[in-house]
């Protein structure tokens, strides 16, 4: 097959690779978002305010996450990257299950800081093992069915949320073996944590493939990641920013569309989760395999920037959208246009990462990746929720004028987006240059440094 004849595992191999890593992606999405349809019942159990219940949401998960990912991803350039995924979804499991058995917040608290460093280990290192499981033009389209894994767990966490409320509402609580009675939304975190700790097994399917390209398997020093990455700062901060405007837009909308339903249109918890949830599963597929496609193709047609214009795309056709959505008078005509936003937003959480194996040597490929994580991260999650809140409060102080906060956040952000992901276009094709210039006749001393981009 093609890519056997440059070395590449074969497409079955490969394929395998991206189905269960992105089975890993699913669990760790579900367990990270499920909290933004419990809030009610967890803030009556564990009696705490807002506040408390948004830093277990984003902060305190988002903070570890970001932290320990640039270590874990130094790791998963010199290190087994299996292994590593393995023992990480085994730690961000058994602290989900632990989630279900807190009793006091700071309990829950600690719980959410783990299950924000097991999930630390997975992407750095799914980012590698596809980069070299595939040819550069077909690595998009792979990284992009890897990333559906944000939005089928995201997908799932609402469905499920919107179940366990109704299923709450008809049945109660459950008594369960040695454990006893316990609550049913502390049901659905045990049942996420043994279903983690079972998947480690699919792991064993997983081959290592071999490192390949420019400093494949070599421990560069910190100092020269550095230098490298400040060498081709332009690319770097236009790509990292850019994107992070995105997932702003995304993180701050999803955590608050669930209220702004019921607070707008008078829905109901259940119903939101299992319609929004519906919306978020199949559109954010669509969108991100959709994206991943175009960047191939745009590829093949000779876009050395393929990546990063597809980012630009998708910031464009966003903005109507998130203009729009919050402002309509039917709950109807709401998700109507959530349908083409949501598809928009997810575009380009496939090709972002693409990008990035696109310009970094191998050696810096995951620390690279955790540094992009961190930033999308802790701005996203770390900051969108919040954003849309502090404007509902501090600036409308009206829980009802929430609609506006989504539009103004939402809008601002893909706007910034669309300003950054412009300006790095050219930056990023002398990026790619120049790596492929190493790659056909490496430096004689060894080096990776850039000429200043």
């Amino acid at each position: 097959m093609h890519n056997n004849n440059q070395g590449y595992p074969s497409s079955l191999s490969a394929w395998t690779t991206v189905t269960i890593l992105m089975i890993a992606y699913v669990l760790s999405f579900i367990d990270r978002q499920i909290l933004n349809l419990l809030v009610e019942p967890i803030r009556r159990d564990l009696v705490i305010s807002d506040t408390q219940m948004s830093l277990l949401m984003g902060l305190s998960f988002a903070l570890f996450y970001t932290i320990c990912g640039i270590p874990l991803g130094r790791l998963a350039d010199t290190r087994n990257r299996r292994g590593l995924i393995a023992i990480g979804v085994l730690f961000w499991s058994a602290a989900t299950a632990a989630c279900g058995m807190a009793k006091l917040y700071w309990q829950f608290l600690i719980c959410r800081i783990g299950v924000g460093v097991g999930e630390a280990a997975l992407s750095p290192a799914a980012y590698s093992l596809i980069a070299d499981s595939f040819p550069p033009e077909r690595r998009a389209t792979a990284i992009s069915v890897y990333s559906m894994g944000v939005y089928l767990g995201s997908g799932i966490a609402f469905l499920l949320g919107g179940l366990v409320i109704q299923f709450a509402s008809a049945q109660g609580n459950v008594v369960l073996p040695v454990l006893g009675e316990v609550r049913p939304w502390q049901l659905i975190f045990l049942i996420l944590g043994v279903a983690g700790v079972l998947f480690t097994l699919l792991m064993l399917a997983v081959r290592e493939p071999a490192r390949r390209g420019v400093g494949a398997g070599v421990a560069v020093p910190l100092a020269e990641v550095g230098r490298y990455i400040r060498s081709n700062r332009r690319t770097v901060l236009c790509h990292n920013f850019g994107f992070a405007g995105l997932a702003f837009a995304g993180y701050g909308s999803a955590a608050w569309i669930p209220t702004f339903f019921i607070r707008t249109y008078g829905w109901d918890a259940g119903q939101v989760g299992v319609i929004y949830g519906s919306i978020v599963a199949l559109c954010g597929c669509l969108g991100i395999v959709f994206g991943g496609r175009l960047a191939d193709w745009l590829a093949k047609q000779g876009r050395r920037d393929a990546n990063m214009r597809v980012g630009l795309y998708a910031a464009i056709g966003a903005l109507p959208c998130v203009l729009l959505f919050p402002l309509m008078d039917s709950a109807l005509w709401a998700c109507v246009l959530l349908v083409p936003a949501v598809f928009c937003l997810s575009m380009p959480f496939g090709v972002a990462p693409a990008a990035i194996q696109e310009i970094m040597p191998n050696a810096m490929r995951g620390q690279a990746s955790a540094l992009y994580l961190f930033v999308i991260t802790l701005i996203g999650l770390g900051i969108g929720p919040t954003a849309v809140a502090l404007v509902t409060d501090f600036v409308f102080a009206d829980d009802n004028a929430l609609r506006y906060s989504l539009l103004i956040v939402t809008a601002l952000a893909v706007l910034s987006s669309i300003i950054l992901l412009a300006r790095g276009l050219a930056p990023y094709r002398d990026s790619v240059e120049r790596l492929q210039q190493w790659s056909a006749q490496p430096p004689q001393s060894g080096s990776l440094q850039a000429e200043p981009a």
